[in-house]
C-alpha cells in the first residue's frame, strides 16, 4: 500500500501499440498521485505511434518526474538495486511481450521489465492486440506463470461512459487498484453513481 509519507516510486514504460490515450491517462493518473513520484520510457515506436494517435509527447512527459531514454542501458532502471514499487508497460507491443517471456530484450523497457521480474517486484503488461496468434497467447502465459499481471484493456460499460475518457480513466484507476493506491477514478459495481441516466426530455 502506498505510504503517507513516502511517495511510491513507479515506471512506466509505453512501446509501439496502437491505445496511447490508455497510456496517456495512466501517466496523468500516476504524476498528479500525491503518493507517486513517476519515472517514465517511450520507445522509439511509441513515440511513432503517439504522432499518428496523439496526444503530443509532451502531454504525457510533463507527468513524468524522470525520463529514461530508451536505448541507455546504463540508466537507473537497468539495475536492481534502484528500488520502485511496480512497472508498468501500457500499451504492451506484442514484440516487446515475446523479448520479455524470452528473457532476450535489447533495450530500456526489455531491461527493466527482466530487472523487475528477477527482483520479484510488480510487473503489470497491458497488451495491445486482437486478434492473438499461439505465439501471443504462450507469451502471455509464461509471463502470467511468473506473476506478472497481464490487463487488457477491455473496456467496460456498466458505469455508462459518455466519452473516450470515461474508458481510459476507468482503466487507468484498475491499474491503480494493482498497484494498491488510493483514487477516485474508477467506478465501483454497486455505488451510486452507477445508477443509469436519466433521459433527456
Amino acid at each position: 500500500m502506498s505510504s503517507p509519507f513516502l511517495p511510491q516510486r513507479i515506471l512506466l514504460a509505453i512501446t509501439g501499440a496502437s491505445a496511447m490515450p490508455y497510456a496517456q491517462a495512466l501517466a496523468e493518473a500516476l504524476g498528479t498521485h500525491p503518493h507517486v513520484e513517476l519515472h517514465g520510457i517511450i520507445s522509439p515506436g511509441a513515440q511513432v505511434v503517439l504522432q499518428h494517435e496523439g496526444p503530443p509527447q509532451e502531454a504525457i512527459t510533463r507527468h513524468f518526474a524522470a525520463m529514461h531514454e530508451p536505448h541507455d542501458l546504463a540508466a537507473p532502471p537497468s539495475s536492481g538495486s534502484w528500488v520502485h514499487h511496480g512497472m508498468i508497460i501500457c500499451p504492451c507491443s506484442m514484440a516487446t511481450l515475446g523479448a520479455i517471456a524470452s528473457g532476450a530484450g535489447h533495450n530500456l523497457v526489455h531491461r527493466a521489465a527482466d530487472v523487475t521480474l528477477k527482483e520479484r517486484r510488480l510487473l503489470i503488461l497491458v497488451p495491445r492486440e486482437t486478434p492473438l496468434t499461439e505465439i501471443h497467447l504462450r507469451n502471455l502465459l509464461r509471463l502470467s506463470r511468473m506473476g506478472v499481471v497481464i490487463m487488457p484493456p477491455c473496456p467496460g460499460f456498466y458505469h455508462h461512459p459518455r466519452s473516450i475518457e470515461d474508458l481510459t480513466r476507468t482503466f487507468a484507476g484498475r491499474v491503480l487498484d494493482q498497484l494498491g493506491l488510493v483514487h477516485d477514478l474508477a467506478p465501483r459495481w454497486g455505488e451510486p453513481k452507477l445508477a443509469p441516466p436519466k433521459a433527456s426530455c
